[in-house]
């Protein structure tokens, strides 16, 4: 059985329009993948952990930020694969450009016997609602659309 992972779903409102951030998975799977292939700054939950601590640590391992230490806590979504993302939505904001992940290593190029350095997260980057649902994984968008919802009603409001 899949170990479940944690995220953080960072949230920000530009004159009234929020905007979410998503990472980029780094690797050679990843390189040439755009649409559908985004994601929230997640990993794994470890033995005993608290998910919200483990969402928090993988964020800022993943993005090199602090999210802050309170989240909203959003409905967990199952993926494709099976895996249970259970995901914080955070109001916050930072420079995508700025972000620094940490590495995973892997034989690169398969069977060659040689192992290369790849970041987890490769690049980051701030969308509308209805550009990150073109670029997230499927099984995560229902995240989106959690948190759309919740600010439905106060979003009009906003003035910048």
């Amino acid at each position: 059985m899949k170990r479940p992972s944690a995220g953080i779903l960072l949230y920000r409102s530009r004159a009234g329009v929020l905007e979410v951030l998503l990472a980029h998975p780094g690797g050679p799977f990843w390189t040439r993948r755009d649409e559908g292939a985004w994601t929230i700054p997640k990993g794994e939950i470890g033995e005993g952990e608290d998910p919200f601590v483990a969402a928090r640590r993988e964020f800022m391992e993943e993005t090199g930020v602090d999210p802050g230490a309170r989240g909203d806590p959003l409905a967990p979504v199952r993926q494709s694969g099976g895996k249970i993302v259970h995901a914080w939505a955070i109001e916050g904001d930072c420079d995508a450009c700025a972000i620094r992940s940490n590495a995973f290593e892997m034989e690169w190029p398969p069977k060659s016997g040689r192992m290369a350095s790849f970041p987890e997260v490769d690049r980051a980057e701030w969308f509308v609602l209805d550009d990150a649902r073109r670029k997230i994984l499927p099984g995560q968008a229902p995240l989106l659309d959690e948190l759309e919802r919740r600010f439905a009603a106060i979003l009009p409001r906003i003035r910048c």
